[in-house]
């Protein structure tokens, strides 16, 4: 799609996944973030949670593939703002991505050739609780 062609208010959801100790595990591993809030079981039955959590920037990653599925050879990721970890995610609850096109504006340097979308990114566990919720930006080809 090119950049004329996106419509702010657009939404799209993805299809849910549910979060393994394997994920936690193994982006332990690529990130070297082994806390015993991810970790430790015993540890964290001591603490308020009660239960391991995956890590926030699990979630992000996992919640942002999730949107994927879509390849549009005329955009591509550009950032992220405002990265809010409202709720702890545990092994074995399910989340969902829902996206809304937000905001279209201009390339300040490059007008001729892109545009920015900036696309709101909501990501719910099986309550539909709010657990993660951020502000993507795509430079796109106009």
């Amino acid at each position: 799609m090119k950049f004329s062609e996106y419509e702010i208010g657009t939404t799209r959801k993805s299809f849910s996944r549910t979060i393994t100790e394997a994920d936690i595990v193994t982006h332990a591993g690529q990130t070297g973030d082994f806390y015993p809030h991810h970790m430790d079981a015993e540890w964290c039955a001591t603490q308020p949670f009660g239960k391991r959590m995956a890590h926030g920037t699990l979630i992000l990653s996992v919640g942002i593939g999730m949107t994927a599925g879509e390849i549009n050879p005329d955009a591509m990721s550009y950032g992220y703002e405002k990265v809010r970890f409202i709720k702890p995610v545990f092994i074995g609850d399910t989340i969902t991505v829902t996206s809304e096109i937000i905001g279209s504006r201009d390339h300040p340097k490059k007008n001729d050739q892109f545009g920015f979308i900036d696309e709101k990114v909501t990501i719910t566990n099986q309550k539909n609780e709010v657990v993660l919720l951020l502000f993507k930006i795509y430079i796109v080809n106009r």
